[in-house]
């Protein structure tokens, strides 16, 4: 299925599959999947421990059926796509660096594509006709420079950054699906995700089938950002995906860049936003062909930091000389860093995060953006 990196000996199947069944085990996302995989050494391993696990923090559990994993395989294979892991050579690199990075991919296409350097193009669904054009023009000559022009595949900006991008000559374009990568949204997008399977590249996080559900993406922003060294915002609401994709960028040590409208159109606040909270002003492709080119992982954009979120909880006072620590007693409703519960508990890492996989393997964790974590509502 795939290769495991530094040599050319295929993963084998029984290992892949393994793999699969773990990351579609329930309350496995990619955080958890990777501290397993750290301590037990292969999927197999900690599919055999899961249970236990769970047991421990106070729940019971059951892994994935193999069959239900022998049906999405047969899925997508159906759909003519591949799976890709994240130890394989061709796995984008500047996404493997991002924090949650998806540990399993599918795709359809040339995945040769990932080997351009990636700027992300995003913007609103309802987009004025002059971004769209600027969208456009933007996307077809960065990608006749021979980049890889990543969005999301929605209405209005990422539908012009798509064709755009697929007008150059040499012009290439990725495409991030919500949903499984065998389910077209919007459905006005069916010849555009065909013709992007054709001449690009095609990924999904999701298993093949799985509609998009409002859930899914944010997870699909942090994709689009992820692949990419900058992320351009042509026109955008306040509160939209589009500044959540670029936050996420942001956050990752990545360039944000925004194109100013009128202070009078709604749709250009989340610009104009941006470029006030630090992100770099574009007006041509060569500006931000300059600012990826001169990219080397210190980000020209500054933003203003955030005040960090205050940690309290009732049991800290008590626990303090309590050498048995009791983890879940230091989290509430309230998401906290990971951090911030290793540095309470006054317990070593690994410790915090097998305790912190127990709780979520029984069903008690959620798991938040940006490494935090809370007791299940």
């Amino acid at each position: 299925m795939t290769q495991a990196p530094g040599h050319g000996q295929t993963l084998p199947q029984a290992e892949a599959f393994a793999r699969i069944r773990l990351l579609r085990s329930p309350n496995v996302g990619p955080v958890t999947y990777r501290q397993l995989m750290a301590r037990f050494g292969t999927a197999q391993s900690a599919l055999e421990a899961m249970p236990d696990l769970a047991a421990r923090g106070g729940g019971r559990y059951r892994v994935a059926g193999a069959d239900r994993v022998s049906a999405e395989i047969d899925a997508v294979r159906a759909a003519a796509a591949k799976y890709l892991f994240e130890d394989s050579p061709s796995y984008p690199a500047l996404l493997r660096e991002f924090p949650g990075a998806p540990p399993i991919l599918t795709y359809r296409g040339d995945i040769a594509f990932f080997d351009r350097p990636a700027v992300a193009i995003v913007g609103a669904r309802n987009a004025s006709a002059a971004a769209m054009r600027m969208a456009w023009e933007f996307a077809a000559a960065l990608a006749g420079q021979g980049r890889l022009v990543v969005s999301g595949l929605a209405r209005g900006i990422d539908g012009a950054a798509h064709e755009g991008a697929l007008s150059a000559a040499s012009g290439g374009t990725c495409g991030v699906i919500a949903g499984g990568i065998d389910v077209v949204y919007p459905s006005q997008h069916f010849d555009l995700q065909q013709r992007i399977a054709n001449e690009g590249i095609l990924i999904a996080e999701q298993p093949p089938g799985v509609e998009p559900q409002a859930r899914h993406f944010p997870s699909r922003n942090r994709i689009i950002a992820g692949l990419c060294a900058g992320t351009l915002v042509v026109e955008a609401a306040p509160r939209s995906g589009s500044l959540l994709t670029a936050r996420l960028a942001r956050d990752a040590a990545r360039e944000v860049m925004a194109i100013p409208g009128s202070p009078r159109d709604a749709r250009a606040r989340g610009c104009n936003e941006l470029i006030r909270e630090g992100a770099v002003l574009v007006q041509e492709p060569d500006d931000v062909a300059e600012m990826l080119d001169s990219f080397t992982g210190n980000p020209r954009s500054h933003f203003r930091e955030e005040a960090p979120e205050p940690f309290v909880h009732a049991a800290m006072a008590e626990s303090e000389a309590d050498s048995d620590l009791d983890i879940a007693a230091l989290l509430s409703s309230a998401p906290v860093s990971v951090d911030e519960v290793i540095r309470m508990s006054g317990a070593n890492t690994p410790t915090v995060q097998m305790a912190l996989i127990e709780l979520e393997l029984a069903g008690r964790l959620t798991r938040h953006a940006g490494g935090r974590v809370s007791l299940a509502s």
